[in-house]
């Protein structure tokens, strides 16, 4: 009853919108909802989306929060770009933000209050940076006046806001441990230190922007690693079992942390590391099942993965298998190739046939036995009538045959014409001679 009560009060905070959104929400700022009701994921979501509607009008938040049915609205719902189910967009102005981030309620708030704010936020005080810096893990700071890099930091900022924020702060303002070699100055602060961005050595701000906006170890999932295949840096993981706190599982996970704070340097601009929990995702991904532990280097872009030839005891193996990998001589399985397609066809079609079976052994049998009972039905009325057709065709030759005798034989007409001929091939001695004797009988 409670759970009920609950549901249906944030369902009060989220309004149902129609056909008349379309005209009606160019004056506030909407997080929407595009949901279908037949989706199993956007049923998932409702609860989670009820929570974000009261979380939102608690805060006092100017973002207003909506649904809509977009199967019922199907063309306002293209006008604003949904091709899948559930979609979540911020409605700014003229402006549609896709949220692409993990589907809870924590995440989704701080999206919508992310970009519904200012696209670059002043810090006007040095207690005002502290504060933003314990509240992000990461964020991007502007330092100087106007010129062409902070038109260039606008630029990439209205296109990455929905990731990461984005701050500008006078010379005065930023911490004393902070040094920069020339104004105007692109930081970003994360994992307890700064960055600061060199064109000539880190090339596009919005290329390097996107790289960045990574801490340099995460816990990395399904959509985490989605999300760095944009970053086109290889990905080595530690797969391991957070449940488990034996020495190997603890080793491991320690080795790429390591690696990912000491060798920063060194590897930041091709690599990002991270453990996963568990190899579900990663069997999957490389079709192949993972011994756990064990690490892992991904190239999300073009689907290959790298595995060590010899284990991993420490922090220089680790350093030795990323720089084999970075002079080509370790070994790249996997790819995007034709023949690794077939067998992703083929490999996604057993996993969801198994997944069926295992989920609802019931649901199984009828899907897949009631094509492949017709499928046998139809094979068997084909041979069926196959047979069929040899026998009439034997019956036809036989028929056939006696004809042919038939007529070598000929028929009782013409077997007396051929007498007749018989009689007339007879000489006429012959004839008189066999008149006589016919008259005797008589």
């Amino acid at each position: 009853a409670v759970v009920a009560h609950v549901v249906a009060s944030g369902a009060g905070f989220v309004e149902d919108l129609d056909e008349s959104f379309k005209e009606n929400r160019k004056d506030d700022i909407w997080l929407v909802d595009f949901y279908a009701p037949w989706c199993g994921h956007c049923k998932k979501l409702e609860p989670v989306w009820n929570e974000v509607g009261i979380e939102m009008r608690s805060m006092g938040s100017p973002v207003k929060v909506g649904k809509m049915d977009a199967t019922s609205f199907s063309s306002i719902a293209s006008e604003f770009g949904v091709r899948g189910y559930p979609t979540i967009k911020l409605l700014k102005g003229d402006l549609a933000y896709n949220y692409r981030g993990p589907r809870t309620k924590d995440d989704i708030v701080e999206f919508a209050n992310r970009v519904a704010g200012p696209l670059i936020r002043p810090l006007p005080s040095q207690h005002m940076f502290e504060h933003v810096q314990r509240r992000h893990r990461v964020l991007f700071v502007y330092v100087g006046g106007e010129s062409p890099l902070k038109e260039k930091y606008i630029e990439v900022a209205s296109e990455l806001i929905v990731y990461t924020y984005f701050f500008s702060a006078s010379e005065d303002v930023v911490p004393e441990y902070v040094t920069l070699p020339e104004l105007p100055a692109v930081m970003v602060f994360k994992d307890g230190t700064y960055f600061v961005y060199d064109e000539y050595e880190d090339g596009d701000l919005s290329s390097w922007i996107n790289r960045e906006r990574f801490q340099g170890y995460l816990n990395v999932d399904g959509f985490t690693l989605y999300e760095l295949g944009d970053t086109g840096k290889l990905v080595a993981i530690a797969v391991i079992d957070d449940k488990n706190s034996s020495v190997e599982h603890t080793r491991l996970k320690s080795i790429i942390q390591e690696v990912a704070r000491d060798y920063r340097d060194h590897f930041h601009r091709d690599f990002q590391f991270g453990h996963m929990d568990g190899n579900d995702y990663i069997n999957s991904l490389l079709m192949d099942d993972l011994t756990v532990p064990t690490i892992v280097v991904l190239n999300t872009s073009n689907q290959q993965y790298f595995l060590p030839d010899r284990h991993i005891e420490s922090t220089e193996d680790m350093v030795q298998f990323i720089n084999n990998i970075l002079d080509g001589t370790a070994e790249a399985q996997g790819g995007d190739g034709l023949l690794q397609r077939i067998k992703r066809i083929i490999y996604d079609a057993k996993s969801t046939i198994m997944s069926v079976f295992k989920s609802s052994p019931l649901l199984g049998c009828f899907l897949f036995g009631l094509p492949l009972g017709v499928i046998s039905i139809m094979c068997y009325g084909i041979c069926t009538a196959d047979t069929d057709g040899e026998v009439f065709e034997h019956e036809g030759a036989k028929k056939e045959s006696g004809d042919r005798e038939l007529t070598d034989e000929g028929s009782e007409e013409e077997q007396e014409e051929e007498k007749n001929g018989k009689y007339t091939e007879l000489s006429d001695g012959e004839l008189k001679q066999k008149d006589v004797m016919e008259k005797k009988k008589d």
